[in-house]
């Protein structure tokens, strides 16, 4: 799910969706992933720069990605529909421009302590050994495209970029992330906990380690029977607690964690040993999975 929180983000969606041809190349993009815009034009009985131009402005306003079309031999780019459920909740104020956004690689984190079995890797190799986590200190880590753990946790310290007289008034962190079990299992629950400089902020049941179907993004190279995608998940802290996917997990909130811009933001994903359900954490990265992207980080503030 994919909340909307600035003025610029629906302005952008709005004049996306104002087309009937652009609603239909939507539809039919979600029904039909990795579809050409050749086969789009087609379809529609328009030439191909029309379909071309209404795709830029989808793209543009994240609606539509381009990526492999997953026939290795055509070398074309498909389309594919990243989000297919969007929040928008008109009793908040949307903001224009008061955030810092960036992008953390999975593979950046501060601290981890983690049991086998598990593993790390790059879009173009494994890192070491699967199932030993010495390979974790491996200085490539921060190329590392999908990482995973059976119990323990990873740690980010994720950039405070608010500056004095800059009051925060939302943390929101967006990330690709499924169970762990040996191979893959589609069912196969996991409690993830999520903590905050050390205060618990909420508990998330991965449904499943996912891999019949190859991810999006998932190298060829990779073992067909491994973990293929994961699902993307939104948790943001905000003034009334924490929430996922718009939905509250805990009280937990900007005032009780005592978030300043003088605040270290160290945040946590674990795997409890002792969970009811332990099936561990696999989290995916850019060139894995089906989202290509790292752990997306963004501040909201305000003037004070």
């Amino acid at each position: 799910m994919r909340e909307l929180f600035s003025l610029e983000e629906l302005s952008a969606i709005a004049k996306a969706l104002s087309s009937e041809l652009r609603v239909n190349i939507i539809l039919y993009v979600s029904r039909h992933p990795g579809v050409s815009m050749l086969e789009l034009a087609q379809r529609f009985g328009v030439s191909r720069a029309a379909v071309t131009q209404n795709i830029k402005l989808l793209v543009s306003a994240g609606l539509i990605e381009l990526g492999e079309s997953g026939e290795s031999s055509s070398g074309r780019k498909g389309c594919f529909v990243p989000e297919s459920k969007f929040l928008l909740d008109f009793g908040r104020q949307l903001l224009a421009q008061k955030l810092y956004a960036t992008e953390i690689p999975i593979g950046q984190y501060s601290d981890y302590a983690i049991t086998p079995t598990c593993g790390i890797a790059t879009e173009k190799e494994l890192i070491g050994r699967v199932d030993d986590p010495a390979f974790f200190d491996d200085p490539r880590r921060t190329e590392a495209g999908i990482l995973w753990f059976s119990t323990g946790f990873v740690e980010y310290r994720l950039p405070n970029y608010l500056q004095k007289g800059q009051q925060l008034s939302e943390l929101q962190l967006s990330f690709e992330i499924s169970s762990e079990a040996p191979g893959y299992a589609e069912n196969w629950p996991s409690d993830i906990v999520f903590s905050l400089n050390g205060e618990e902020i909420g508990t998330w049941t991965s449904p499943g380690d996912y891999g019949e179907v190859r991810g999006r993004y998932t190298p060829l190279w990779w073992e067909r029977n491994w973990n293929q995608y994961g699902l993307l998940k939104l948790l943001v802290i905000n003034e009334g607690g924490t929430y996922l996917d718009g939905r509250m997990i805990s009280a937990q909130s900007i005032e009780s964690l005592k978030l300043t811009h003088e605040s270290d933001l160290r945040f946590r994903i674990a795997a409890p040993a002792e969970a009811a359900n332990a099936g561990g954490c696999t989290l995916f990265g850019r060139n894995f999975g089906n989202y290509n992207q790292g752990m997306k980080f963004n501040i909201i503030y305000r003037e004070v």
